[in-house]
């Protein structure tokens, strides 16, 4: 296998480098590891992120909502930043931070490993499921069908998922689909 590492739309990038200068942006509670570098910020390993809803995930139904860049400060990953598709071209969403972060990198990492020796081509793409509390990065394969697209659920995973194990799609997506679906917690409530 090998890896496309995909090119994010100039736009994208511009928004994620304007709000690396943005004191506002900066002021984010996930951007506290940005605040105080080592050296020079740099976007590093653009990843489109796509959206998958529903009870019963087909890949085919994942719709793209932007980019997400890993922020590195030297050679360390410090946050990640989020940029949407808005009507004016690419906007900055958000920074993250947490335990995802470091779940991104290592599925990264594993993502190279299996693609020594492969042939198959892959592209890296981050596929979150807001219904399950998800997410997992998405080894699309652009020369086959769904069916041949692996993912690598990212920690935590839910319950029955083991996070940073390489799935065939068609493993992983019903197991997600049976996974208990997040209800938000209400205050008062058992």
């Amino acid at each position: 296998m090998t890896l496309q590492t995909p090119q994010p739309p100039p736009s994208a990038l511009r928004a994620v480098l304007a709000a690396l200068d943005s004191e506002t942006a900066l002021c984010q509670p996930a951007a506290a590891a940005l605040r105080h570098p080592a050296g020079p910020l740099l976007p590093a390993h653009p990843l489109a992120v796509h959206v998958l809803d529903g009870p019963r995930p087909d890949l085919t139904a994942a719709r793209r909502t932007g980019w997400r860049f890993l922020v590195k400060d030297g050679a360390e990953v410090a946050a990640a930043a989020e940029v949407v598709l808005g009507v004016e071209g690419h906007t900055f969403s958000h920074f993250t931070a947490g335990p995802y972060l470091d779940s991104t990198v290592r599925a990264l990492r594993q993502a190279w490993q299996l693609a020594q020796g492969s042939r198959v081509r892959r592209q890296p793409r981050l596929l979150t499921f807001p219904g399950q509390y998800a997410t997992a990065l998405w080894l699309h394969s652009p020369d086959a069908g769904p069916s041949d697209d692996l993912l690598i659920p990212l920690a935590p995973a839910p319950l029955g998922v083991t996070a940073h194990r390489a799935y065939p799609a068609a493993e992983l997506l019903p197991l997600l689909a049976r996974a208990p679906l997040a209800r938000p917690l209400l205050l008062g409530s058992p």
